[in-house]
């Protein structure tokens, strides 16, 4: 059972809730957009995404709800050619951003852990 994390106050229509995994499936998202990433940690590549769905995605994300803010952590594969700082700064902005566009949730930190390098396959 996923846990609730927001509610809306102060609505007449009364409340809104999103529960943590819906936030992690749009930082696993998020991040596998970003150009260098390969997958999220597990080995979920984005052809097995849109096959599977997007639950799938929350793998490799954990996420921390407190009253300040969110803090999300995600496991990645890296490309092998990339610069992992340079993808590791973009998915920490492209999640960021997606994050607080789609939940009105202020995000205070996104910790990328690079979990692997992936050679392409010849």
């Amino acid at each position: 059972m996923a846990k609730d994390t927001k509610k809306a106050k102060g609505s007449e229509r009364g409340e809104v809730r999103i529960a943590d995994d819906v936030i992690a499936v749009i930082a696993g998202l998020a991040a596998t957009e970003v150009e260098g990433v390969d997958s999220m940690a597990g080995n979920i590549t984005k052809e097995l995404i849109n096959k599977l769905g997007g639950n799938k995605l929350a793998n490799g994300v954990r996420v921390e709800v407190k009253p300040d803010g969110i803090s999300a952590q995600l496991s990645l594969n890296i490309k092998y050619g990339y610069n992992i700082m340079q993808v590791s700064e973009k998915v920490q902005e492209r999640v960021k951003t997606a994050i607080e566009n789609m939940t009105g949730f202020t995000v205070n930190r996104v910790v990328i852990n690079v979990a692997g390098i992936s050679m392409a396959a010849e």
